[in-house]
């Protein structure tokens, strides 16, 4: 049987403020390996079929559900790692992760097939690979037989920030092709965050594990349950995805039907509901205990856990030096940063920003995040280094009626035809070759030459060459905004709402 991954990335991230931003969220970042978050997602599950060959594992390339803004940011990751997702589905606005889910079911089942699927968030940390691998086969394995299995992780400490949930009996279901690695219990229920005390006392019970967020299900068992619980949302994302378009590697959901679908979770919507007294009114509802080095890397502190300390506690990245400092995690990804007499702090320095806050007020970064969002401050959206599918533009000097950018192009790529009503654009090429389209004019520039495009002119810039293509833009105008754009052609499939 088919072993589908399902892969949520709608996250935005914000408590990793300012490294993760609303427009490039936490998933899209290398915050633990060399890999981005998304990337270790896909990559960790190499090799489940080889090691496991009597479980009859056919896995596949994944389904991808995010956010529509980010579909290039998915995209990139994949072709960076050589490999091609099965679908990309985009959703207009987030729903929560029951909405996602059905529309991945839907997707799953499209050609007749119903494979199993395993649903991950882009965004978790989990460090014993192998032993993941293995209770994944365990899960696939029960999910065959028509359960619906999730994962819980074994508590080490009285943690506060997890939801919880309570296992039951031991679950022993016959006629497996080959026994279970691990154990799985009968899903008793699930737990709000607790308070401390609470907490503790589940610690101590050995009852209670930490919800993953991980599932394993058939699809067509999902889209069954999702309909039987929640009718409303079943029917407005097939709704969507009915009315949805495939643009390319991208799957469109209908914004319009989409819009009006409620917004819940999996727990929520499904997955309490069969556990403990409900479970003999639906299908054994399973979780299978955890030990596999996880975590949701949710804030600072928690990437000071993970991260490797020197001698003193410390987590450097960058260009950092400290002295006399014990547990402080830096992040220098601009210029030197230095840290004198000072302990458990949390530093975070990049181009446009720098926080500072106490490890254990680490939680309280959404306070920041929630005054730019409300001040409509770019910061909370944006880095100063700003990905487009084309490559990247920097903002480097800005006044009243003008502003510098540097634009990277990647070799074979172009912005879009398009024009301005307000500002007018002088190039200069750094380094590579452009192709610049100008009114009814084409022509090449190299290193050391500039062009000047006028107010009102259709315009394009590409790169035919084989190395980046680095520009200085200086705009001038009366309005400068990204939104200045009217576009005539776009090899992207992009509109005027996506600016570059």
């Amino acid at each position: 049987m088919l072993l589908q991954p399902v892969i949520l990335s709608g996250g935005s991230g914000t408590r990793l403020w300012p490294l993760s931003r609303e427009a490039y969220p936490k998933q899209f970042l290398p915050l633990t390996s060399v890999y981005t978050m998304l990337q270790e997602t896909v990559r960790r599950l190499d090799g489940l079929d080889q090691e496991h060959p009597r479980r009859g594992i056919g896995l596949v390339d994944p389904l991808v559900v995010c956010n529509e803004s980010h579909r290039f940011l998915v995209a990139e990751q994949f072709r960076l790692m050589g490999r091609t997702p099965g679908a990309i589905i985009l959703e207009p606005k987030g729903r929560n992760t029951a909405p996602a889910l059905t529309v991945a079911a839907l997707a799953a089942v499209r050609d007749g097939l119903d494979p199993v699927l395993l649903v991950m968030p882009a965004d978790h940390l989990i460090r014993h690979e192998p032993a993941f691998r293995t209770a994944v086969a365990d899960g696939f394995s029960l999910a065959e037989q028509g359960a619906v299995v999730t994962f819980g992780i074994v508590p080490d400490k009285p943690e506060v920030g997890y939801g919880y949930i309570r296992r039951g009996d031991r679950f022993d279901p016959p006629h497996l092709m080959e026994p279970l690695a691990g154990s799985a219990y009968r899903l008793n229920a699930f737990v709000e965050k607790p308070e401390v005390a609470t907490a503790e006392g589940y610690l101590a019970s050995g009852e209670y594990l930490w919800n993953s967020g991980l599932f394993v299900l058939k699809a067509s068992l999902w889209l069954s349950l999702i309909e039987r619980f929640r009718p409303d949302i079943a029917q407005a994302a097939a709704h969507a995805y009915t009315e949805g378009r495939q643009t390319g590697q991208f799957f469109s959901l209908a914004p319009a039907a989409f819009a009006v679908c409620p917004s819940d979770s999996i727990d929520y919507a499904v997955m309490e509901r069969l556990a403990g007294e409900g479970a003999s009114e639906g299908p054994p509802a399973v979780v299978i205990p955890l030990e596999v080095g996880w975590s949701d890397v949710g804030a600072w502190s928690t990437l000071w856990e993970v991260s490797e300390q020197d001698a003193a506690g410390n987590v450097l990245d960058g260009d950092a030096f400290v002295h006399d400092a014990n547990n402080n995690l830096l992040i220098a990804r601009h210029r030197m940063v230095a840290l004198v007499g000072v302990d458990d702090l949390i530093v975070v320095e990049t181009p446009d920003a720098v926080l500072v806050v106490k490890k254990d007020r680490a939680q309280d970064v959404k306070a920041v995040t929630q005054f730019l969002e409300h001040e409509g401050r770019h910061e909370f959206r944006h880095h100063q280094r700003v990905h487009r599918p084309w490559g990247a533009y920097e903002s480097i000097g800005q006044g009243g009626r003008y502003q510098v950018k540097r634009l990277s192009v990647k070799p074979g790529e172009s912005l879009s035809l398009q024009m301005h009503h307000h500002r007018a654009e002088h190039w200069v090429v750094v380094s590579g070759t452009a192709r610049v389209t100008c009114g009814d004019k084409t022509f090449l520039i190299t290193e050391n030459q500039s062009t000047y495009i006028p107010v009102g002119s259709t315009h394009r810039l590409e790169n035919p060459g084989t190395i980046p293509l680095e520009i200085i833009e200086v705009q001038s105008g009366s309005y400068l905004g990204e939104d200045d754009i009217v576009r005539f052609e776009d090899v992207y499939a992009r509109d005027s709402k996506d600016a570059g």
